[in-house]
């Protein structure tokens, strides 16, 4: 598994297949693996014809992991990306953001735009600008002794995940209030490249795209039908939805 050192981080990542470059950035408690590899994205991608990079955030998988919050920012995980960009030599590739990794994503959009093709901001909507209520009760459930010991449904939901993909939970549960930074609408309007905004219509968490795609001036909405926040993932829709916006 290759590492690339990015100032003091360590990022594991994957680099598959030939053609345009995009660049995965995955969702809180997930993983490469768990977001983007399990769900057949990586495979799909290559067979369309792209060379796929996905990496671990800081705090996450194979990456490098902190035990303080001053660690997990937006900035600081988004220059992780434009650092592996950088890193690997990227000229404009594509990027794709599921939730934390939208945000993650929105950032670069905004600060690096210019380096960057088409874009994806997958399971986050309004709530980059609105937030997303309170995650503090995530956090407690990160930390709580076991997932028996948690009653609030977001804090289980969250739980069980970072559990499934036997993650750092002192490392998430510092990170979980450290990227909750939201943008101002104009921020979106300032955005140049095409913008597909894609979310399951059973999301609870991400707020509606509609909102965002409204402002980005090449911005598009994807609906991801019946899906919810965590199921939109590796569903089809969404797949062809993305090739056909990056192949368009």
């Amino acid at each position: 598994m290759p590492v690339a050192q990015i100032d003091d981080v360590e990022i594991a990542y994957v680099d598959e297949g030939e053609g345009q470059a995009i660049v995965l950035i995955h969702g809180f408690a997930s993983s490469k693996e768990a977001n983007w590899i399990d769900t057949g994205w990586v495979k799909w991608l290559t067979d369309a014809g792209y060379r796929v990079i996905a990496f671990d955030n800081r705090g996450h998988g194979e990456s490098s992991k902190f035990h303080d919050a001053a660690h997990y920012s937006l900035e600081l995980m988004a220059r992780d990306a434009i650092g592996l960009i950088r890193h690997l030599g990227l000229k404009q590739p594509h990027v794709m953001g599921y939730s934390m990794g939208a945000r993650i994503s929105a950032w670069l959009l905004m600060h690096h735009g210019r380096d960057l093709s088409k874009v994806v901001l997958a399971g986050n909507g309004a709530s980059m600008i609105e937030g997303s209520g309170d995650w503090t009760p995530v956090r407690e459930a990160l930390l709580a002794p076991s997932l028996a010991d948690v009653s609030d449904p977001r804090g289980r939901a969250f739980r069980k995940f970072a559990d499934q993909t036997k993650s750092d939970l002192v490392a998430l549960a510092e990170c979980v209030t450290a990227v909750r930074q939201v943008f101002a609408p104009e921020d979106f309007e300032k955005i140049a490249n095409s913008v597909l905004i894609a979310i399951g219509t059973e999301d609870d968490i991400a707020g509606s795209g509609q909102v965002i795609a409204d402002l980005i001036p090449r911005g598009k909405l994807l609906e991801i039908p019946g899906r919810d926040h965590m199921r939109a993932v590796g569903d089809p829709v969404y797949k062809q939805g993305v090739v056909d916006f990056l192949d368009g």
